[in-house]
């Protein structure tokens, strides 16, 4: 019953006619939706001759075709392996040739990035979507399929720090990632959830349109985000659930019907992926409108954490606590639980969590030790229990001899109404060891000196937190999630600082 197809042909049986998936182009009841999972799965093992374990790269945009690819490969025991269109050819022909892809689907839209990614792999079969959208075949041979232990999807993390990791994640990793949420957020068949992420990334369907299709609800999936669009698909489908990155969430804010809209239907609008800003919070809380911050990861299916409706207006900032069936421990170098208030790195233990890093025992064992997943994130928790993000271990500037977490001197500066967003890095001194530096960008029309900054900070920070050097760009870089890059920003800090050491030496 952990099986994901089960989901959609069990629903298909006890509510046939309740809307399932809305997209652009079609509107899919239960008994519709399972009816086109079972083609797809039949194309994909007749047509394709693929079999039990194979993988299937999917490089497309959202769809009602990339949601049914999941149903199908679910029930047929093939791994899908989802690939992030916003990266090159170079770096999807990795992805590809790691996971051993023997099928790729694409559509329309990706044929020319595809054919840019036939340069670079090895042999692929590859299938048009829309053909297969088409397909009518319904003879499905059965499928034995493990849940809890064969490979479902592997998905890449973005690689910033290295070569991108392939997190293998099992149908029954996605079954209590549906569970976990619909406890913390009360999912119910009542619910209609819009989903604005991209469904190559694992928030795609983990948050929240797998969980509520468990439930029997309505899934709504625009092909592309825009703030506008969002806003009018919110109005007439009655949205009750808005999923999103903080940037998604500010970019809905900043639209001019944001004040006038009609939200009444959506009773949350949550955040993920990245910490959010307490100002961004507390304009939709402003406006009446109900706020949450969770907190999870690719190798976590994603869930961790959740706000839940009664904390969510008391504790601005926090990602909230764990989900029902996920235990964390916060620890100091040594392993060792750190106390109340202080700064841990995260570990994990859970049914959500994955099952490895494809292709890498050793980077699997130095991450899972003891049934404990290594997250590699630093948090503190609160006298309530309440947990807060305090930045990456990797990311730790040590000054002095002094830690200093770059994502409390970001918080700070992101109070100032002027900064659009800042990333802190360190960097290395001769005296200190370390010294933070700051990159930002000014929201449109704002002006803001690196003395006010610094000033700003000096209020609210001890002095060594205080960022030595701040430098205002017009936008900072974003890998191809869309977070800032700081991998990025330090390569252009080190050639800076290369650039005026060759300009000292020619002036000697």
């Amino acid at each position: 019953m952990e099986q994901i197809a089960y989901w959609i042909h069990k629903r298909a049986d006890i509510t046939p006619n309740r809307m399932a998936l809305i997209t652009e182009r079609s509107e899919d009841t239960y008994e519709m939706l399972s009816s086109k999972v079972n083609n797809m799965a039949a194309f994909l093992q007749n047509e394709c001759q693929l079999k039990k374990g194979d993988r299937v790269a999917i490089l497309s945009q959202n769809s009602a075709e990339y949601m049914i690819s999941y149903f199908a490969i679910a029930q047929l025991g093939l791994v899908a392996v989802p690939l992030n269109i916003r990266l090159t050819a170079t770096e999807l022909a990795f992805q590809i040739n790691d996971s051993g892809a023997k099928t790729i689907l694409f559509e329309t839209e990706t044929s020319e990035l595809y054919r840019e990614i036939c340069n670079h792999v090895y042999f692929v079969n590859a299938y048009l979507m829309e053909k297969i959208g088409k397909a009518t075949e319904k003879n499905v041979r059965h499928v034995a399929v493990d849940a809890a232990n064969d490979a479902y999807i592997i998905c890449y993390t973005s690689g910033t720090t290295g070569r991108p990791k392939g997190a293998v994640l099992t149908q029954e990793n996605m079954f209590w990632n549906a569970i976990n949420c619909q406890y913390a957020l009360d999912i119910t068949s009542m619910d209609n959830t819009i989903v604005l992420l991209p469904l190559f990334h694992i928030g795609g369907i983990g948050l929240f349109a797998f969980p509520t299709l468990l439930t029997g609800g309505t899934v709504i999936i625009p092909k592309k985000f825009d703030s506008a669009k969002a806003i009018n698909i919110i109005e007439e489908y009655g949205v009750t659930i808005v999923m999103g990155v903080p940037t998604i969430h500010e970019a809905i804010r900043k639209n001019p019907n944001f004040d006038t809209a009609n939200f009444q239907s959506v009773r949350w609008f949550y955040s993920g992926g990245a910490p959010c800003p307490k100002e961004l919070i507390n304009q939709y809380l402003a406006r009446g409108l109900p706020f949450g911050q969770g907190m999870g990861m690719t190798e976590t299916a994603p869930t961790i954490f959740m706000l839940s409706r009664e904390d969510y207006k008391y504790k601005v900032g926090s990602i909230g606590k764990p989900a029902m069936f996920c235990d964390i421990k916060i620890v100091d170098q040594a392993g060792l639980p750190v106390k109340k208030g202080e700064i841990g790195e995260l570990l994990i233990k859970g049914p959500n969590v994955m099952k490895e890093y494809w292709g890498l025992p050793d980077k699997t064992k130095e991450a899972i030790r003891d049934g404990w997943f290594h997250s590699g994130d630093l948090m503190r928790e609160d006298e309530d229990g309440f947990i807060y993000v305090a930045g990456r271990k990797k990311d730790m500037i040590i000054s002095g001899g002094e830690n200093i977490y770059p994502l409390e001197v970001e918080q700070v500066i992101n109070e100032l109404p002027e900064i659009n967003e800042v990333a802190v890095i360190g960097i290395t001194d001769e005296k200190w060891g370390e010294i933070p530096v700051a990159y930002l960008s000014l929201n449109n029309g704002s002006t803001k000196s690196e003395e006010e900054i610094k000033s700003y900070c000096q209020k609210r920070l001890a002095k060594y937190k205080i960022p030595k050097n701040i430098f205002i760009l017009d936008e900072l870089p974003k890998n191809a999630t869309g977070k800032i890059d700081k991998s990025r920003i330090l390569e252009f800090q080190m050639k800076s600082l290369e650039k005026e050491s060759n300009l000292s030496r020619n002036r000697q």
